[in-house]
């Protein structure tokens, strides 16, 4: 209950002013889903992650232009093709008070990476870490990162990586590490209701944060909750009525209203996530690649974003966001042409047309209908199959299991906006993404030499050519980049939503 109406009766005026005032403080987030744990090495979620980075800190993080930059280091360098050294800022605290050194620094990745590290098991997150092969408390404030092979990529994968405190960890165990957080962050932990809320108060010890990030200096906030509301229209319920300050994940459909109401507006930013229907290439029959083209030409995306999305999205012809390094902006579009697809399917050898089914969650079951309508009409005729989201990407994306399905409405984020963290896995030969079952020697040699080639020009140029290559093979039905939309208070001042999907509230404050 909200403690001033609760003892309102009790205060005099002055301490009703003084009681409103500190509430006013507080920045109220309507959140989707709740964090799954509050050990920054234990999931794979951008949910939880989003909720521990206000606790948290890392080495690097990145600028509203998502450019990485320095937080908890002072500097770093490339030292050798396999070799980075950071320079740790001095005097940097934990919640607890103990000062962060190169050792807190060394357990934190030596937890990431090494087997059974984490409670007896390995992180989940190991495999955001690449080829690394040792970390090196050099002196108390330099730390080495040596990798068994070249990969560029380490500086764009480490803002997904937080600094925990290895004196706390031993302290309170693992499991412990689950409902407790000792950061660096600009906000201490005060209470997780689960399912309900995420609370933290301002941390007055606070550094102040990546110095290529102005303003730098303590949270302006005095506290921050995080509430759980899963269902969107009462997130937007409670933007309007003011019992939160920012609704995440605002359907497009819902702009509307916020636009309409006095209180609060619509922010929006092009995401990290490329949307696509992975088409089964393992079978018929798409596993003919005019078949695979067919479909790509029977879809109107502009009208699907025009209609549906409500123009929150960019259309892509490929696998990465326009935002990616080496993104293509020559690759081939296949319009729409609804009979040039049935052209195709003639000439693979179906003048008839195909009958396939499209798996997709519920969430985004309305999209899936109106891609079906469009594929129909081509000549793909195209049954929607609703599925629970663990049983779809068990069918899709178990290695050594035979694919069984023929479409898949799916998506893959590329928070780091480096090819190779969404390329590799969703089109290498067998990665752990790739739910199509495409195979290419071309694709797979380019990737292969772009993770370990360290000049941008050389790796941005084979990028270039797996791009075209997977363009033509069609192993999808490319669709868009989505954008990120939320609802935010005409009271919040100091925030901006984030391509990285953070909520990031540092320096947020209400007025």
């Amino acid at each position: 209950m909200n403690k001033l109406n609760h003892f309102g009766w009790l205060l005099t005026p002055v301490l009703a002013v003084c009681a409103f005032s500190v509430q006013a403080a507080d920045i109220r987030v309507g959140f989707g889903l709740d964090a799954l744990t509050l050990d920054p090495g234990n999931h794979r979620s951008r949910e939880t992650e989003t909720i521990i980075r206000n606790m948290y800190d890392g080495l690097l993080t990145r600028d509203s232009k998502m450019q990485v930059v320095p937080e908890l280091v002072s500097s770093y360098k490339q030292t050798s093709p396999t070799t980075f050294e950071f320079k740790l800022r001095q005097g940097v605290k934990f919640h607890s008070g103990d000062e962060m050194t190169a050792e807190d620094v060394k357990f934190t990745f030596d937890r990431l990476t090494q087997k059974d590290m984490l409670g007896g098991k390995t992180s989940p997150r190991a495999g955001l870490l690449g080829p690394m092969k040792e970390i090196t408390a050099v002196d108390k404030y330099t730390v080495r990162m040596t990798l068994s092979s070249p990969w560029a990529i380490l500086p764009s994968m480490l803002p997904f990586q937080e600094v925990v405190s290895k004196a706390f960890v031993q302290k309170v165990g693992d499991a412990a590490m689950a409902t407790q957080a000792n950061g660096t962050g600009p906000f201490k932990l005060v209470e997780w209701r689960r399912g309900d809320s995420v609370t933290m108060e301002r941390f007055a010890g606070y550094y102040g944060g990546s110095s290529d990030i102005p303003p730098v200096g303590p949270a302006k906030a005095d506290r921050v909750i995080f509430k759980i509301i899963p269902e969107n229209s009462s997130r937007v319920a409670a933007l309007l009525a003011g019992d939160v300050d920012i609704a995440t994940e605002l359907p497009a459909h819902m702009m509307k209203q916020i636009q309409a109401s006095d209180k609060a507006v619509v922010m929006k930013v092009r995401g990290t996530r490329s949307f696509f229907v992975s088409l089964n290439n393992t079978k018929p029959p798409f596993d003919n690649p005019l078949v695979r083209q067919a479909a790509n030409h029977a879809l109107d995306k502009k009208l699907l974003i025009e209609k549906i999305l409500l123009g929150t999205a960019t259309p892509i012809n490929g696998v990465l966001s326009p935002d990616a390094f080496a993104f293509d902006a020559s690759l081939k579009t296949y319009d729409y042409n609804p009979e040039q697809a049935k052209k195709l399917l003639t000439q693979a050898g179906f003048p008839n047309g195909i009958d396939v089914t499209l798996d997709v969650e519920g969430s985004f079951a309305e999209m899936a209908q109106a891609i079906g309508s469009l594929l129909t009409k081509a000549g793909i005729r195209t049954k929607v199959v609703v599925g629970e989201g663990t049983v779809l990407r068990a069918k899709w994306l178990t290695k050594g299991q035979a694919k069984t399905g023929d479409m898949w409405m799916t998506s893959w984020g590329n928070g780091s906006l480096d090819p190779e963290d969404i390329f590799a896995p969703t089109l290498k030969t067998n990665d752990r993404g790739n739910s199509a079952g495409y195979s290419s020697s071309v694709v797979d040699g380019l990737l292969t030499s772009a993770s370990v080639e360290t000049d941008p020009a050389k790796r941005a140029e084979m990028f270039v050519k797996a791009q075209k290559q997977v363009n033509a093979d069609a192993p999808w039905i490319f669709l868009w980049v989505p954008e990120d939309v939320y609802g935010v208070s005409k009271r919040l001042k100091g925030w901006q939503p984030s391509a990285d999907s953070r909520v990031n509230l540092h320096r947020a404050y209400i007025q």
